[in-house]
């Protein structure tokens, strides 16, 4: 079901108007795509009118929108459909599809160890520990630990040389949007050994002599303290927080005003292949395990040999009977993760993703633009998505640009059909007074997308009556967000209140949607 050409699809528009009747996305059957006139006619006369609800919704900016058929490709609806606007985290599908169809959904990441010389009788490797990461987007402290676990139960106990940290898998990035604000959870690094989705659990409690501070690799089951990440409470009003990169450790301060009694927030880090190196070193000592200080392995041509001769069974490649793979973690499959990160909306994950796609590809980018740009190519190609440009996997950069029509279009794509409509997350549907609607009346599955003043809302209704629509949602100011300085751009005055306008104004399209086009 691919786009019918540009030039006619265009030459169908009139300025963009609503309820403009688009030609469809797949071949036209000979009878009429619409529901007969006269009802539809008596739904459009109860309705409330589609610029009405968008109008009401005071956003300022640009609001476009498009709805189509999912079956037939036809337009149903459609605002600016060829407005491109950034799609914050909606850009998430794209990467799916194109994660999906580069490296298949059954693809595992793999984290080792790997012994650079054999086990001797005292329980010491002659040579080298190396912990190598195959770039796992979801590999935690838990991992980390039965990882440990199992090199234990070998009979190791320690190592006569170095333990090395392989991060070459992908490329080191200091943040995914140096833009965002330094303390924001969500705009961590990312290398090819990530952990803990590149965060440290900041923990504060206020005592008698001031706040006892905690900064922890938690997850489900281990929380080890940890010594890359370090904090200082400072008498200050503005800015909230500061970093700093100071003696190979990430040095942050916060303001004393804004601690409270206690807390916690997750905060990102930034050296995330020595954050994963030094909890790895706790938790193997706690198996009894003991490794020295970890050291990033530098030089793709070494890393590169380790990784070969340890993938063979044993290690024997190339003769060398000494160097292979101890312990082996893979990651849960590639369609589970990409199911979490649609739920959980992880900027890592998408990143981790693109990224190893477009490696997978042939293409060793060094950034995330160039990555973005493979996918982008990707996406002219296989989706049709003419006008699209990415600017990185996970939407955080507002680079990113696409308009409702084109990811309209993805939805209806047989990919987007068989492998993103099934990973989405069902979307919670309120009425105008903000309560919740029954989700026997009308199913929605969709992925969100948020920025400061952007707002979009993409994927599939499931009608009343058994119709399946695809809509877009792009909503943004962005002459509002980029007035914003440094300190507003975690909580944006009026930002709040925006959000919450733009949520009701989807839900009120989508209803009218399912009610006018569910027949």
């Amino acid at each position: 079901m691919l786009p019918v050409s540009r030039r006619a699809f265009l030459s169908s528009l009139a300025a963009g108007s609503a309820g403009v009747a688009l030609p469809a996305l797949a071949g036209a059957p000979a009878s009429s795509l619409f529901p007969p006139p006269r009802p539809l006619a008596v739904r459009l006369a109860a309705a409330r009118p589609l610029e009405e609800i968008v109008t009401a919704a005071r956003l300022g900016g640009v609001t476009a929108l498009a709805v189509c058929d999912v079956q037939t490709g036809a337009f149903l609806e459609v605002r600016k459909p060829l407005r491109r606007l950034p799609p914050a985290s909606v850009t998430k599908c794209i990467t799916t599809l194109y994660a999906l169809d580069t490296l298949g959904e059954g693809y595992r990441f793999p984290t080792r160890l790997v012994a650079t010389g054999p086990v001797a009788a005292d329980g010491r490797i002659a040579g080298d520990l190396v912990l190598v990461g195959g770039g796992d987007p979801t590999l935690d402290s838990d991992a980390l630990a039965e990882m440990a676990r199992q090199l234990s139960e070998l009979g190791v106990r320690g190592v006569t040389g170095r333990f090395l940290l392989d991060a070459g898998a992908l490329p080191r990035l200091g943040a995914i949007d140096p833009g965002q604000p330094p303390q924001a959870g969500y705009n961590p690094a990312l290398s090819g050994l990530n952990l803990n989705f590149n965060r440290v659990f900041f923990e504060w409690r206020r005592g008698k002599d001031g706040y006892a501070l905690t900064l922890d690799a938690r997850a489900e089951r281990f929380r080890p303290e940890v010594e890359i990440a370090r904090m200082r409470v400072v008498d200050r009003q503005v800015p909230v927080y500061t970093y700093a990169d100071k003696g190979g450790s990430d040095q942050w301060t916060v303001a004393r005003f804004a601690l409270g009694k206690g807390g916690g927030r997750w905060l990102p880090v930034r050296k995330p292949a020595r954050y994963a190196g030094e909890v790895f070193r706790t938790l193997a000592a706690a198996h009894g395990v003991e490794l020295p200080a970890p050291e990033l392995l530098e030089g793709r041509e070494h890393a590169a040999e380790i990784l070969a001769e340890a993938a063979s069974e044993g290690g024997a490649a190339g003769g060398a009977q000494t160097r292979r793979s101890l312990v082996l973690h893979h990651s849960e499959p590639l369609r589970d993760i990409l199911r979490g990160m649609l739920h959980w909306s992880t900027n890592l994950t998408a990143e981790v993703a693109g990224l190893a796609s477009s490696r997978h590809r042939g293409v060793r980018a060094e950034g995330l633009a160039q990555s973005a740009q493979v996918m982008t190519g990707w996406a002219r190609e296989s989706l049709g998505l003419r006008r699209a440009h990415f600017v990185d996997h996970s939407g955080l950069g507002d680079g990113t640009r696409i308009h409702a029509a084109d990811l309209v279009a993805a939805l209806v794509h047989p990919q987007g059909q068989a492998h993103l409509a099934p990973l989405l997350k069902p979307y919670r549907m309120r009425d105008r007074g903000g309560r919740p609607i029954d989700s026997r009346a009308m199913a929605v599955r969709a992925k969100t997308g948020t920025l400061n003043f952007v707002s979009a809302l993409a994927g599939y209704i499931s009608a009343p009556q058994g119709r399946q629509l695809a809509f877009a949602i792009l909503s943004a100011d962005l002459e509002r967000r980029a007035a914003l300085s440094p300190q507003e751009r975690e909580r944006p005055p009026g930002g709040r209140g925006w959000l919450v306008r733009a949520r009701r104004m989807q839900h009120e399209l989508i209803a009218r949607w399912a009610s006018l086009y569910g027949a």
